[in-house]
């Protein structure tokens, strides 16, 4: 016959087990993901005790300008310097902001032209996933980005048809369009 342990033995035991499981979920909780968290760091004035707060509102990506076509394209409005990359659906599958060259391309629709890995731009600056579609002014109009990933320089009177972008974004833009593809202007 076995032994039968007193019942203390049993509470002990059972206290050790909830006491081990709480330590556990306790070690667990302030190590896991915290998906609310702010990414930013506390300010050096921020209060040493914990508070609760909602997570932060992400402002949500401005939408396609009226009029910008349909189907798969890329869309530059003038007005709001901003680029979208649109899929075969119609959705904004990216956006951003971009620096536009002295010389702005009319509204209108077109295609890349000429797609050039890299070179130094009329602006002395090399460039890379440049990407040319129309003409204005006598000058050509391109997306590109920096190889250094740069904002370009003020122009001092010159006429630049560069429409420069993050490097990331640039990169972004030249696996997007190939040659042939649409780019719509807007104002």
């Amino acid at each position: 016959m076995a032994a039968r342990l007193p019942s203390w033995a049993w509470v002990s035991g059972l206290t050790v087990a909830a006491t081990a499981a709480v330590v556990a979920l306790g070690v667990q909780a302030e190590h896991g993901p915290h998906p609310t968290a702010a990414a930013a760091a506390p300010s050096a004035s921020a209060s040493p005790r914990p508070h609760i707060s909602a997570a932060p509102e992400q402002s949500a990506p401005p939408a396609l300008p009226d009029g910008s076509g349909s189907g798969r394209r890329i869309v530059y409005s003038v007005g709001e310097k901003r680029v979208w990359l649109v899929d075969a659906t119609g959705h904004a599958a990216r956006t951003f902001t971009v620096w536009p060259g002295t010389v702005d391309p009319q509204p209108g629709r077109y295609s890349i032209t000429l797609r050039t890995q890299s070179l130094k731009g009329s602006d002395g600056v090399e460039i890379e996933h440049v990407m040319y579609f129309t003409k204005a002014e006598g000058v050509n109009i391109a997306f590109s980005n920096a190889l250094d990933g740069s904002s370009p320089p003020p122009a001092n009177g010159q006429k630049l048809g560069g429409i420069r972008m993050h490097k990331q974004d640039g990169a972004a833009l030249w696996s997007f369009g190939d040659l042939g593809a649409k780019v719509t202007v807007v104002s």
